[in-house]
């Protein structure tokens, strides 16, 4: 896509070059270095990683600068954690060195386990269990008779963003917030702990921050502006996104004697872990004493930026990115990922240095503090907002990496063309290549007929949502991305804890660095097609297609939402609810629900009409590129480059004005996971039909916004 016959000839052989410089000993060695010691934000081995890979930049001949931000960065002064009854029991709240990995025995280097962003508190009361502590996990408890409102809650990780659990508790009424890894997601139920084996041992603790970052990412006390020594900050006590009670993670070593000490009705059968007890809900017998406080300082947070100017066209930019901060060692989450980049950006500098020059300009981000709240990236994106808006084409983005199947997630005017990227790919492990890996994968799982495949041989890719650097790119400034990893095959229990080290990853994810080196082809494949193309590669017909669907959804949730009051107000006169199979059961009489009011989807629909009609017109208008002039292909590029801009709406999404995407957000209550059309889709959910009709207003404005730009591009000749 994008480029005339002759010069695909000429793409394709510069991709076999390109392929042929990646070397795995170099992910190797870099994998090595940077993972030697815990480096998390504002530590001293973060800092030595941040010159080495400006060094590395430098040469390699790019030009190279380090960006520094003054970011909120909370470490903890006191964890303490007992049950005080019906005994006593003190919560360890540590990790252990294990043998054959020396690199846990650096546990004085790393930060203990802890959620950053917590508030300070000191709270005793009885305990409840809330499962994964999701919304629906609280109307189960409701059920029971059981109000967390004055006590404290303990959730087991998994099923959704860490920050959410302590949120929804809040919401109930819920002191504090205790969050622990069972067994039976992430432990010995699922296959041998490390050091035997990759899964999470007994002392494993994941760490991580709780920030609220569906509001919004970054420094806390700077949103929407760069946290530059001279910006205006917030005090502590004006900033939203911190949690509302203390929260605190723990292993389930010391889970267990807290949840065995709990009496009340046995949990159902879905709650039930994978520890020797029997699981109860409580509240009480247990009751516990939880006691954080932290030091909040400013830290600084360095982002590394590495250019290679394009010789034609040097004011479009390519951005690669991948973070390199952890919350201990990081060898898996984020090192693997950062490798794969670094070999990516030295093998570009080896084709520069032997007379190839890219058309548009390359920038290669390593980012500094995404563990706390996408820190770096967002500050840098808030920082350089007006020029990435008028200059980038579109963000690459990777994260972790691992053995397995191609993940792919994005903008879907990239879909075409990243599948054809990946089509290219061969797999390490099989005689084929990455996309028709994954489609045997999903066909054997889903069958033929699954969602994520098409008529051809693409994979649709999926939306997102959170939890890595593309968000501030893709949903704050409107810049298309894409968030690509391999895994699938490299199961294990040492996210964002101790265990993360080289020795693990080397044993358990990707031995060879043959799926590194996959990542990097892939990556550097989207670089030079980019770069180097003479009509920028959007396709809005896969767009279009995928926005109807999500339409469709919308449509269906509500004629659901309707059903649901049909049926609970037939129940409240037919006296369903007095019967109970569950004797255990507490009902109380439910609420007579409103009837669902009519909502127009016509602007939605009609803008999709319109959208379906001008993407296929763009696609046949373009088949032929060599038709075009120099001039008109300059004119079609700098209108592709603004075109998912067209799909913001500048007063942000009701109550979080930072996400300015119409199509793509995280969820309020799914935190990494995606709504899409979320305006609309929160405010269904949330039955606020006049805020949903306004938003169906909005995302037809943009989707016509964006109509409006193919249509200009179709008249160009």
């Amino acid at each position: 896509m994008g480029f005339t016959p002759s010069h695909a000839v000429a793409e394709q052989q510069l991709e076999q070059q390109f392929d042929r410089l990646l070397q795995p000993g170099d992910l190797d060695n870099w994998m090595k270095r940077l993972s030697a010691h815990p480096h998390h934000l504002g530590s001293v081995y973060d800092h030595r990683n941040t010159l080495f890979l400006d060094s590395l930049f430098r040469s390699w001949g790019y030009e190279t600068r380090i960006d520094t931000y003054e970011v909120l960065f909370p470490t903890p002064q006191v964890r303490q954690l007992e049950l005080i009854a019906p005994h006593h029991y003190t919560a360890s709240l540590q990790e252990k060195p294990v043998a054959n990995d020396p690199y846990t025995q650096q546990i004085q280097e790393a930060l203990p386990p802890y959620n950053a962003y917590s508030v300070d508190g000191d709270v005793s009361g009885e305990l409840v269990y809330v499962n994964y502590g999701l919304p629906e996990d609280y109307e189960m408890l409701a059920r029971y008779g059981i109000d967390v409102k004055g006590k404290i809650v303990i959730a087991r990780y998994g099923h959704s963003w860490r920050g959410i659990k302590p949120k929804v508790a809040a919401e109930h009424g819920a002191i504090g917030c205790i969050i622990y890894s069972d067994p039976a997601d992430d432990g010995y139920y699922q296959g041998d702990t490390y050091p035997t084996g990759p899964f999470k041992n007994p002392w494993g603790v994941q760490r991580g921050s709780v920030m609220d970052m569906p509001v919004y990412s970054g420094d806390p006390l700077t949103p929407g502006v760069a946290a530059t020594p001279q910006a205006k900050r917030l005090s502590l006590d004006q900033v939203k996104v911190f949690t509302k009670i203390p929260t605190l993670p723990i292993s389930y070593q010391d889970a267990q004697p807290l949840l065995e000490a709990l009496g009340g009705p046995v949990v159902p059968a879905s709650w039930r872990g994978a520890l020797p007890i029997t699981y109860h809900l409580g509240a009480g017998p247990a009751r516990v004493h939880l006691k954080l406080k932290f030091k909040w300082d400013l830290v600084p947070c360095y982002d590394v930026i590495a250019r290679m100017p394009g010789q034609s066209h040097p004011d479009q930019w390519i951005i690669r990115g991948n973070h390199y901060d952890a919350w201990v060692h990081g060898a898996a989450d984020p090192i693997s990922g950062q490798v794969a980049m670094l070999a990516e950006a030295k093998a570009l500098a080896t084709l520069h240095q032997q007379g190839w020059q890219p058309a548009r300009t390359i920038v290669f981000c390593a980012w500094d503090g995404e563990e706390q709240g996408l820190l770096g990236s967002t500050e840098w994106v808030e920082d350089h907002l007006q020029e990435l808006q008028q200059k980038a084409v579109a963000y690459l983005n990777s994260d972790g990496n691992g053995r397995g199947f191609l993940g792919v997630g994005g903008s879907h005017t990239l879909e075409k063309f990243f599948n054809e990227v990946a089509l290219s790919v061969p797999d390490p492990e099989t005689d084929t290549n990455v996309v028709a890996r994954l489609r045997a994968r999903i066909i054997s799982r889903e069958g033929n007929n699954a969602p994520t495949l098409d008529g051809s041989r693409f994979v649709h890719i999926s939306a997102l949502g959170s939890g890595s650097d593309y968000s501030p790119f893709l949903q704050h400034a409107g810049i298309a991305s894409v968030n690509v990893g391999y895994g699938g095959e490299d199961e294990g229990g040492e996210y964002h804890t101790l265990y993360d080290t080289y020795p693990n990853y080397i044993r358990f994810k990707d031995s060879a660095f043959s799926y590194g080196i996959t990542l990097s082809k892939t990556m550097g494949r989207c670089l030079l097609r980019l770069a180097d193309c003479e009509l920028l590669p959007f396709d809005f017909t896969h767009f279009t297609e995928t926005v109807k669907s999500y339409v469709h959804q919308l449509q269906k949730l509500v004629e659901q939402k309707r059903d649901t009051a049909t049926t609970v107000n037939q129940w409240i006169n037919d006296k369903i609810y007095t019967l109970s199979i569950d004797p255990r059961l507490h009902f109380s009489p439910p609420t007579e629900k409103h009837p669902v009011p009519y909502l127009d989807f016509s602007p939605l629909l009609n803008a999709i009409s319109r959208l379906d009609t001008l993407s296929r017109a763009y696609a046949v208008h373009t088949q032929k590129i060599d038709q075009f002039s120099p001039q008109a292909l300059d004119q079609l590029n700098d209108l592709l480059l603004h075109s998912e801009q067209c799909l913001l709406d500048p007063n942000g999404l009701p109550h979080r004005p930072w996400y300015q995407h119409t199509i793509y957000a995280p969820g309020l209550y799914t935190g990494y996971g995606v709504k899409t059309l979320p305006g609309a889709r929160e405010a269904i959910e949330q039955e606020n039909w006049q805020e949903a009709q306004q938003q169906i207003q909005q995302e037809a404005s943009a989707l016509q916004r964006l109509a409006s730009l193919i249509d200009k591009l179709c008249n160009i000749k």
